[in-house]
């Protein structure tokens, strides 16, 4: 551990007059630092300053303002500032999360309809979607703010939308939230040991290390990949879990076989950072081994996993979850041929929607079976 942290040194403290990255400065953050020092989150590879490379690609001026505040492509130019703050975090990849903290509650037997378990499980979503899936989403883009002036030069921190002082402190507010509510779940659940504390680090860890040089795990498509999918399936499970009940190594074993699922979503969105990954020597799959096989690669670890689950359910007794969860894969590899597969950029955002409500009934399934 104390290897990772000395590779930290890109959280610094900076002078104002030590060239920081320079980006318009549109209102005041949300606390003002003492003069003449301030937090500074710098990529090491470079300190030039980003520009937008392809304003041909900019949206078009009537962009959806319902896009905007998802985070997601086809966004409206927004000038607000709190907007523009909610749409770094990202809300529409906060639903895995909030979602896999139920399937941990399931999976425990021990949750309750009552108003202080809806509470717990509400505290608990709070934290695994607002708070530590917005300091991902929001460090994630600092961090790309490369690429995304390849891509997607209209995004926040590219454009010059918010300033650099306001994504920092945006960075700190985010993940220092999220460990104090964690640390508040082990004390409601009487924990002797803060269990959902020691996640909550470890899954920001992981967050920082997946984004930051010199590790930058996403440099490499399945280390990368599979980083992402255990964060947005197991940590948030075992969260909802470890605050309900106790965790167990089956539980464990099976969630991390899950998450290969969710290395294969994670792949579908590769596509459309293609150029900037290639650009920068990323090793996504798309450009690791060409589009083509890479759309059938993340088919295979969606399916594939699935298939295995029920499999693995079906050998433990549970024929009726392991029919249910392979129900359930069928629409998803209909949409698979009528989506992803034709065109991975162009229909990546239908596709997921459509599919992907399947996939987390699926985990709520493989929950339920494993509580009984």
């Amino acid at each position: 551990m104390a290897s990772l942290l000395n590779t930290l040194p890109s959280l610094k403290l900076s002078s104002i007059t030590n060239n920081p990255l320079p980006t318009p400065q549109l209102a005041s953050p949300i606390f003002v630092l003492p003069s003449r020092r301030r937090l500074v989150v710098r990529a090491t590879e470079t300190d030039s300053e980003v520009k937008a490379s392809a304003p041909d690609r900019a949206p078009a001026s009537g962009g959806s303002s319902f896009n905007q505040i998802l985070g997601i492509k086809g966004a409206k130019q927004e000038t607000d500032k709190w907007k523009i703050r909610i749409q770094l975090t990202k809300p529409v990849t906060w639903p895995p999360l909030v979602w896999g903290v139920v399937c941990g509650a399931a999976a425990s037997g021990n949750f309750h309809w009552t108003t202080e378990d809806v509470t717990k499980s509400v505290v608990c979503m709070l934290m695994s979607g607002p708070f530590l899936t917005g300091y991902t989403q929001t460090i994630n883009d600092w961090y790309d703010r490369e690429i995304d002036a390849i891509n997607e030069p209209y995004r926040p921190i590219p454009a010059g939308a918010i300033s650099e002082n306001e994504v920092i402190t945006q960075i700190w507010v985010l993940l220092l939230g999220g460990l104090v509510l964690s640390g508040l779940l082990d004390v409601w659940a009487g924990h002797n040991s803060p269990i959902i504390f020691y996640l909550a680090l470890g899954g920001s860890l992981i967050s920082y290390i997946y984004s930051a040089p010199p590790l930058k795990l996403k440099q490499n498509g399945w280390i990368g990949n599979y980083a992402l999918g255990a964060s947005y399936i197991s940590l948030p499970w075992w969260a909802g879990q470890a605050l309900f009940g106790t965790l167990n190594p089956d539980i464990i074993v099976l969630t991390l076989l899950y998450s290969l699922a969710g290395l294969g979503i994670a792949i579908v969105n590769d596509f459309k950072s293609v150029e900037g990954d290639t650009a920068l020597g990323l090793q996504s799959i798309p450009v690791a081994f060409g589009s083509e096989t890479a759309k059938w690669i993340s088919v295979g670890a969606i399916d594939v996993t699935q298939i295995s689950v029920a499999g693995y359910l079906l050998g433990a007794g549970k024929p009726y979850y392991a029919l249910a969860l392979l129900g359930l894969i069928v629409p998803q590899v209909f949409f698979q041929f009528k989506y992803f597969l034709r065109d991975p950029v162009k229909y990546d955002v239908k596709y997921q929607a459509c599919a992907q409500p399947f996939l987390i009934l699926g985990l709520l399934v493989t929950a339920l079976a494993t509580s009984h």
